[in-house]
């Protein structure tokens, strides 16, 4: 998927100032109430009675650490050393309202599955200075609630077991995970005091009230994210793992496009989008982003998401899909293929081009490189391309020149940008660590170029209007170069036809 910003874009910050101990009094018992809808009917004693009585013991026995919550730890130990002596805090947030009372599936803050390896949602991540050099980890989170106690389990809507599904118990989470739990209603008096306290915010996180008698600073909270970020540049062996399986799983929901394309021409992209999210619900937690099944002059538009058109014979279809595993680690692919099978010679040419841009961005990644250096190796084939069929209003050299750079009105975005549990990884890094920095071993980032001449475009010969083509893969940095995570899936223009007619 490209990435059409060369800045990390400023994050949503919430203000705890302000808010007072009624608000987290009433807060508190808002909470506690079951959420119901306007429509629900309130049940009568004798109900309340019987909901309340006559259910077996439901934990879990067979609980164990994780592998997942082995390599989390040693992330929180990486992050502790970052911050001694000050209180960290990591909200997995909330749900996200979709329409009146109905919510978005819910997906948790990147840094916290990062640090937790939990994906329950309303749970915050602790680690409060021990007093020596270190951190102690402490999970908030909403468990199951005892079906002995209260109505939450078959009256809330949100978060009760008969509506929403079990949720885990303090003490299963604590085995999956290494880590000490303690019920969400104990973190705003864990809160309180005079420790410094760095929060990482984000637009989809809400615990201003909770926050009230913590000592915070959003500059300080700016520094955890960018730090956090950062941190994560490099992938760890787990993680190395997961994207790997991301991408296997992606590889065969292209495949699964491909053996439908009878009901793609008959129904066009929403096919394409609805057979390929059938794999990632299949095999793994979801998408990784909205899919981008861009057929026909579709293809010139970078994040074209309404996947509603017509796929016609004789055009190409741009297929930029990324499954994202259980999980959270997303792939990010993108492949350009003749709707007929074949392409013309026209088509050919140009995605060789591209092609030929790509080979040459990938070729030259390896540790100690900066990030800029697969962009710039894949613009300077382009350019020469482009001059080579006359498709430049000036020479390839004035056109690469800084002060020109005319040619991006055919490529329009960066080649590559990082990869991980977010399609757009640690986007909060520092310029000088992310954009202006050096490549290390673990990297994983993309590599897509792409060439885009729009349908309106009078630059271009008419016969080019209207066609888009980006290849794009998934590259992990290694000690001695780079590898193609994506490499069982064919890129060259024969292979492409040979998967297409298999």
């Amino acid at each position: 998927m490209t990435d059409t910003t060369e800045s990390t874009a400023a994050e949503t910050v919430e203000t705890a100032a302000g808010a007072t101990a009624g608000a987290t009094a009433a807060a508190t018992e808002a909470a506690a109430a079951p959420k119901t809808a306007s429509h629900d009917n309130e049940p009568n004693p004798k109900l309340r009675a019987f909901m309340n009585s006559g259910w077996a013991d439901s934990e879990r026995q067979d609980v164990t650490l994780s592998d997942v919550g082995e390599w989390a730890a040693k992330r929180r130990d990486a992050l502790s050393q970052a911050f001694p002596g000050e209180r960290l805090v990591i909200p997995a947030g909330t749900y996200k309202v979709r329409s009146n009372d109905t919510d978005f599936v819910f997906r948790p803050h990147t840094d916290y599955v990062w640090l937790a390896g939990d994906q329950t949602s309303d749970a915050v991540l602790v680690l409060e200075p021990n007093g020596t050099s270190g951190h102690d980890s402490v999970l908030y989170f909403r468990p199951r609630s005892d079906r002995s106690e209260g109505e939450e389990f078959w009256r809330d809507r949100m978060y009760g077991e008969l509506w929403a599904g079990r949720r885990p118990s303090l003490t299963e989470t604590a085995k999956e995970f290494g880590l000490e739990t303690r019920h969400v209603d104990r973190l705003a008096d864990a809160l309180k005091g005079d420790v410094p306290t760095r929060v990482r915010r984000g637009e989809h996180t809400s615990i201003s009230t909770l926050l009230s008698g913590a000592k915070t600073d959003t500059d300080r909270d700016r520094e955890l994210a960018a730090t956090l970020s950062e941190l994560r540049l490099v992938k760890d062996p787990f993680e190395i793992e997961q994207l790997r399986n991301a991408v296997a799983i992606t590889h065969r929901g292209f495949s699964d496009v491909l053996a439908e394309m009878d009901k793609v021409r008959e129904y066009g992209e929403r096919w394409i989008e609805g057979t390929f999210w059938r794999r990632a619900r299949a095999e793994g937690n979801d998408v990784g982003y909205t899919s981008i099944a861009a057929a026909g002059p579709h293809a010139t538009t970078l994040h074209w998401i309404e996947n509603d058109g017509a796929v016609v014979d004789g055009t190409l279809m741009l297929l930029d899909m990324g499954v994202e595993n259980r999980q959270l680690y997303t792939a990010d692919i993108t492949r350009t293929l003749p709707v007929s099978g074949e392409f013309t010679p026209r088509q050919r040419d140009l995605y060789q081009l591209v092609l030929d841009a790509q080979n040459a961005g990938i070729d030259s990644l390896k540790p100690g490189v900066t990030f800029r250096t697969a962009h710039e190796a894949a613009m300077e084939v382009i350019v020469h391309g482009l001059d080579a069929m006359d498709l430049l209003p000036v020479s390839a050299e004035e056109a690469l020149d800084p002060e020109s750079m005319l040619y991006q009105r055919y490529t329009l975005h960066g080649v590559s940008h990082m990869l991980g549990l977010d399609v757009h990884d640690c986007s909060a890094a520092r310029e000088e660590k992310y954009r202006k920095g050096d490549l290390q071993t673990g990297y994983v980032l993309t590599v897509e170029p792409g060439l885009y001449f729009q349908s309106d475009d009078l630059t271009v010969p008419e016969d080019l209007r209207g066609i888009g083509i980006r290849i794009e893969d998934d590259i992990l940095i290694t000690e001695s170069g780079a590898e193609n995570l994506s490499a069982a899936m064919p890129r060259d223009i024969e292979g492409l036809q040979n998967w297409m007619a298999s």
